[in-house]
């Protein structure tokens, strides 16, 4: 369905909206789409409401196809669609996931203040920009040979700080530890370990970023405390990127097997991007583990860069980084899909949850968070566009009765790249930006046109809707003053 959706929509209250199921249209289910009224009116125009109802069609889905508030039109599944699959009658779908396997937020906090470093944001955005490589294709410097890219395909962030890019306290501040399980290095071609080997610690183009950025608003004093975050005009820094080529090409080799693998299950698409195959079945183990090993790669790709940074401020600011107190707060994936636990019905089930562009939202006490945090719940990170702010959440009881534990991911376009190039000249963001007092280092002539500020839905309002509806919980508020761009 290319165009805007024609089916029914029913307004359920002031966050959400139903997709009743049509079975007319092959739906198994009804959709869900959490939005306010401003942000549905932009919906209506946009073909990713009809990509809701699609993946309600799919074989084994449990529970409602879902759209977070930054919902927008994707490949096969919209950015910000959730969906749930029983692993022994549904299906797993690289449309689900996205090319940018494990694209993710890694939020480091500082002891810094803003004003001691106000001087110097110029000096460190140029050492944190030499250090890391930005754009696409980019190469870095750390070069792997393919018996270290297997490595790194099992291992994640433990093989990073086991040669010294980090300390051991990072991994338990990762989504997973960093590792999904069963990720069979095997299931990958070799294009893709080629593309993977020189690309480890580079930040990629796109909407990826790594920003300096000031704590504007505390909303619970306590839960910001456990997470590190003390006070207003605390510097923290974000990192946002993914797999890199590695895990396009994972995407790119799944989809042409997924594609005959729908046919031969007798699987009915209602759009051939949504090509899937069988959870249990070999096409779709196999993807499973290239798709973990490419999460794992992300992970340590994202800990490599973290590294880079802490060097990148020892040098400008003279002080060691724990002496800054330079510590994860959180590393969240949100192009992924798990097996996990849920309760359906009053009844434990085994799922593959597919989050494409949605982050997992966990409240206290699930075995899957660190000893740190399994009575607060899980840190949540929500990057906005480089004008505004990005948030740092907590994940709730309510979000995991009924988003099977999702939230939003980010502000999501309302612009396309092209649209957006034609609406604004790279400089003149450049200058908007620094009107701003934001300190701007990009590479490429037309990055700062792609990822201008109005190409992007409003994040305030976006977060406002899953705090809301329940999904996530405000804990506070970080707005940027220099960012990093490929």
């Amino acid at each position: 369905m290319a165009g805007p959706y024609q089916g029914e929509l029913q307004k359920l209250d002031d966050y959400r909206w139903l997709l009743p199921r049509d079975e007319s249209l092959g739906m198994r289910t009804d959709g869900i789409v959490y939005a306010d009224e401003a942000l549905m009116a932009d919906l209506r125009t946009d073909a990713a409401l009809g990509q809701v109802a699609n993946v309600a069609c799919l074989p084994g889905i449990v529970g409602r196809s879902m759209a977070m508030p930054d919902c927008h039109y994707g490949y096969g599944f919209p950015i910000g669609g959730v969906a749930a699959f029983d692993v022994d009658t549904g299906i797993i779908s690289p449309g689900g996931v996205g090319y940018d396997i494990n694209c993710g937020v890694r939020l480091v906090r500082s002891d810094l203040e803003i004003a001691e470093v106000q001087g110097r944001l110029k000096d460190i955005a140029a050492a944190i920009h030499n250090l890391i490589p930005t754009g696409a294709g980019e190469k870095g410097a750390v070069r792997l040979s393919d018996h270290e890219v297997a490595e790194v395909l099992a291992k994640g962030p433990a093989w990073a700080v086991k040669r010294g890019y980090g300390v051991p306290e990072d991994v338990e501040h990762t989504e997973d530890r960093g590792c999904l399980p069963g990720a069979d290095v095997g299931a990958l071609s070799q294009r893709a370990y080629q593309r993977g080997a020189p690309q480890l610690g580079t930040l990629g183009g796109g909407n990826h970023f790594l920003e300096i950025q000031v704590v504007d608003a505390i909303y619970d004093d306590k839960l910001a405390a456990a997470f590190g975050i003390t006070a207003p005009d605390q510097v923290c820094l974000m990192i946002h990127c993914g797999s890199r080529g590695l895990g396009h090409q994972v995407c790119e080799d799944a989809l042409d097997e997924m594609a005959q693998a729908a046919r031969r299950y007798g699987i009915s698409l209602p759009d051939r991007q949504l090509a899937c195959a069988p959870v249990n079945s070999p096409e779709g183990q196999r993807y499973l583990s290239a798709m973990a090993a490419a999460a794992n790669y992300a992970w340590a790709n994202r800990q490599v860069i973290m590294h880079f940074v802490r060097e990148a401020m020892e040098s400008v600011l003279g002080q060691g980084w724990q002496k800054l107190g330079l510590h994860l707060v959180w590393d969240v994936a949100h192009n992924v899909a798990k097996i996990e636990e849920h309760r359906v019905g009053g009844v434990s089930k085994r799922l593959c949850v597919h989050r494409k562009g949605a982050t997992r939202s966990f409240p206290p006490g699930r075995p899957e968070l660190p000893a740190a945090y399994r009575e607060t719940g899980q840190p949540v990170l929500v990057p906005g566009d480089m004008g505004s702010a990005s948030y740092l959440l907590v994940g709730t009881q309510q979000a995991l009765e009924e988003t099977f534990g999702s939230t939003c991911h980010g502000a999501g376009r309302v612009l396309s790249r092209t649209a957006a190039i034609k609406k604004h000249p790279s400089q003149a963001v450049r200058k908007a930006l620094e009107a701003q007092g934001i300190v701007v280092r990009a590479t490429g002539r037309d990055t700062l046109a792609e990822e201008a500020p109005d190409a992007y839905k409003d994040i305030d309002r976006v977060v406002e809707v899953c705090h809301g509806a329940g999904l996530s919980s405000k804990v506070a508020r970080l707005r940027p003053v220099a960012v990093i761009k490929g």
